[in-house]
């Protein structure tokens, strides 16, 4: 079942930061961006936030704030191995989005 539109306002605005929003389009699909990992597969179990950091030029804890943003937004889910997190794209999450957006523009 699709939530409301209202509901959906913490996923929009963790998503309005360009930051973010970036990182979102690489979790989307890892093996494209990011190099293969020693601990942890890409695609099972995440991107290591040691990558992210590197990838996105910003500061660890920077990195990880914006994780924390869009996980508290249902946008990601977090799984720690050995000392590391890593983080993965919630598709359904994302797919939620689509079709409320996709039914508002279709009824207009």
């Amino acid at each position: 079942m699709n939530k409301p539109l209202p509901d959906l306002v913490p996923s929009l605005r963790a998503l309005a930061n360009p930051q973010r929003a970036q990182i979102m389009d690489w979790l989307l699909d890892p093996p494209a961006h990011f190099p293969p990992q020693r601990d942890g597969d890409l695609i099972q179990d995440g991107v290591c936030v040691g990558f992210i950091t590197d990838k996105t030029g910003l500061t660890q804890p920077t990195v990880t704030s914006h994780m924390k943003i869009l996980e508290s937004a249902g946008l990601v889910s977090s799984k720690k191995i050995k000392n590391w997190v890593f983080y993965k794209a919630d598709r359904g999450a994302l797919d939620q989005i689509a079709q409320v957006f996709g039914q508002a523009a279709s009824r207009r």
